[in-house]
């Protein structure tokens, strides 16, 4: 199935060339400073913080950057302090959107993910209005060139619970607790991986099959994924491998 989780692989893929690897990499040691905030410095006693970590290692942030942004959240460097805010909407087509921020001023960040919205042929919802369409789980994204009886015998042993074909990656997903211990099984199977995240996946699906529809809601999440403190944009649409193909090569 073609869906946000194949957008996000795309995304992943072009994001090590992309211009705005500087805001990538911004993004990321936000990530990491927050869960150290909240769960402490140490990666082996906070698996949040481990899965930010290795997060930012695998986009190549350097290790110093990394470990400078655990010391601001965990207290031994003076740093900004960063909240975690989430906004719910509709995207064009009736799609359900939730977007994840990260922001030191809730009244910069709100005012500028309803504009993208309105500005875009969206809508911003009250808090609840969509987010019971999704649910929070490990996804890894695993090259095509494992084969998939070997990725779900080492896989679904490690507490994965799925297996899915995207095209030219696998995708396993597994509940948020058993993320690391599935990513360490790969590794310790010398077993390569694209990513490694905790998302929001879509429990059921909107289609488009509509070249236009489906341009106006990427855009839409292009437009919301710009903004400094959006960390993650989650999606619940459905698109034809064929449509997905014209509109991903713009």
């Amino acid at each position: 199935m073609s869906g946000h989780s194949k957008w996000h692989s795309i995304k992943h893929k072009k994001g090590a060339a992309d211009q705005a690897r500087g805001k990538l990499f911004a993004k990321l040691i936000r990530q990491v400073e927050v869960a150290a905030r909240e769960g402490g410095g140490d990666p082996d006693m906070n698996p949040t913080l481990r899965t930010m970590y290795q997060k930012a290692r695998s986009a190549s942030v350097p290790l110093d950057t990394i470990q400078k942004a655990i010391k601001r959240g965990s207290g031994a460097l003076v740093g900004v302090k960063y909240e975690t805010v989430s906004y719910e909407g509709y995207a064009p087509s009736g799609v359900a959107v939730i977007v994840e921020c990260l922001t030191d001023n809730r009244n910069r960040t709100g005012p500028d993910v309803r504009t993208v919205f309105t500005k875009l042929g969206g809508s911003m919802a009250e808090p609840g209005a969509v987010a019971w369409q999704f649910e929070r789980k490990g996804v890894i994204l695993v090259p095509k060139k494992t084969g998939e009886d070997e990725l779900m015998e080492v896989a679904l042993d490690a507490g994965a619970e799925d297996l899915a074909d995207q095209g030219d990656t696998w995708q396993l997903t597994s509940g948020p607790s058993e993320l690391h211990q599935v990513v360490k099984a790969l590794e310790d199977a010398g077993i390569a991986y694209d990513s490694a995240d905790l998302m929001m996946l879509a429990t059921q699906t909107i289609p488009l099959d509509n070249e236009g529809d489906a341009r106006k809601v990427l855009r839409l999440i292009d437009g919301l994924e710009d903004l400094d403190d959006v960390q993650n944009v989650y999606a619940n649409f459905d698109i034809p491998d064929e449509i997905f193909q014209a509109v991903s090569a713009e």
